[in-house]
């Protein structure tokens, strides 16, 4: 089997993808613009072959790169980067190369566009927040009128929380439409939220899940972003009531021998059209594994080689990787260069290195939403989780001294 996966050196640890494709008898074919040398050691001796672009914006570039691989090779079967931003390439090459193994251009549209994803979430029988496109002055103000205050804007095409904004009410969409370039934007209803909770599964070719597992976010990773607070989430086992909604939304967006991250809101109080306290209402549908170190705490939560597992579904349609432990809780904690903290790193350390699994520097492609350094570990229950956020990212005491 014959794959190319797309810019293969970002995030850095997606380098594991390619070295378990090639352990399971794949020819593995890197296409990006990072050069050779600085790919990640593992990557380069996963990689048959890496074919290096000017420019990885430039689908000419891409396109030409994969043709000489195939002249090479052989013919395509799988082309992959289980990356966001990348995910229309990855649609084109696809449709390009007559690669069927995953969905096509037209067939990307739900997962780019987040108006189409309320499509998918009304077919899954999954209630989500009102609102819809705007594409001029005109839309926004008659959404507004019909929908009431607050809002949420975000742009229709957009990774993570990037350009996302809560409007308190008539000034805060005059401002918006003041500055706003004319790009298509969504505008929905504000959802009064708990927590966001996301669905992230391994689906085999029938869209059955071979590896399931979810995550915990603040309400409003918005304002993570956005205001530049700090980030803290965990990584659990999957609670019925979600694993329901969440099989039932993959399979209505024809998911299928790929990850998916489904994001939904656990609303803190009933609301008419959406339902009661506890339940979870539909955000937005990614074909892709979770950001960050996400597939790591993944790994450590469950026992589990997450990137073995998605490289079985490629290679063989099922999960030859079994889990080897029970289900823990993987815990998040970000701390941003911005702020100063009560305890050092040093302190966090000699408190938690019995527990931590990670300790390192955000890339900065991914700090606004993540941080600038983070610390993972794993708990029992989220007392535990909750007195570790706590501790790493407690501010400094009045009259105390800030630690870096």
């Amino acid at each position: 089997m014959n794959v190319v996966f797309v810019s293969p050196q970002f995030p850095v640890e997606y380098w594991n993808f390619c070295d378990r494709l090639r352990a399971n008898g794949c020819t593995v074919l890197g296409v990006g613009d990072a050069p050779y040398d600085s790919l990640h050691p593992g990557l380069r001796a996963a990689l048959t072959e890496y074919f290096r672009v000017d420019d990885a914006e430039d689908y000419d570039q891409m396109l030409r790169a994969c043709a000489y691989l195939t002249w090479k090779h052989g013919r395509i079967d799988w082309i992959e980067s289980n990356n966001e931003y990348w995910l229309e390439t990855d649609a084109r090459l696809r449709s390009d190369f007559n690669v069927t193994t995953g969905v096509g251009l037209a067939a990307a549209e739900p997962f780019k566009r987040k108006s189409a994803q309320k499509r998918v979430y009304a077919e899954a029988g999954v209630p989500c927040a009102r609102g819809g496109l705007v594409r001029d002055v005109g839309d926004a103000r008659e959404l507004a009128a019909e929908i009431g205050w607050p809002l949420v804007a975000k742009p229709d095409v957009g990774v993570g929380a990037q350009g996302t904004r809560k409007l308190e009410g008539e000034g805060d969409l005059e401002a918006f439409l003041a500055a706003w370039s004319g790009e298509p934007y969504v505008l929905e209803e504000f959802i009064d939220a708990k927590a966001i909770w996301s669905y992230d599964a391994i689906l085999d070719s029938r869209g059955e899940p071979l590896l399931e597992s979810a995550c915990v976010f603040p309400p409003s990773m918005m304002d993570v972003a956005g205001k530049g607070l700090d980030l803290a989430y965990h990584v659990r086992d999957v609670p019925p009531r979600l694993r329901r909604r969440g099989r039932a939304v993959a399979r209505a967006a024809g998911g299928s021998r790929r990850f998916v991250h489904l994001e939904f809101f656990k609303i803190g109080r009933g609301r008419r059209g959406l339902g009661s306290n506890g339940d979870f209402v539909g955000l937005e549908t990614n074909r892709r594994p979770a950001g960050g170190r996400t597939p790591d705490m993944i790994d450590w939560a469950h026992s589990v080689d997450v990137y073995q597992a998605w490289a079985d579904m490629v290679a063989f349609d099922e999960r030859r990787h079994p889990a080897c432990g029970p289900d823990r809780l993987c815990a998040y904690a970000g701390r941003r260069d911005a702020h100063a903290y009560e305890h050092s790193a040093e302190e966090v350390l000699e408190a938690y290195g019995g527990v931590l699994t990670l300790h390192e520097r955000v890339p900065r492609a991914l700090s606004d939403d993540l941080g600038d350094e983070c610390f993972v570990a794993l708990f029992d229950d989220e007392r535990q989780v909750r007195e570790f956020t706590r501790f790493v990212q407690a501010p400094p005491r009045r009259g105390g001294r800030a630690r870096a």
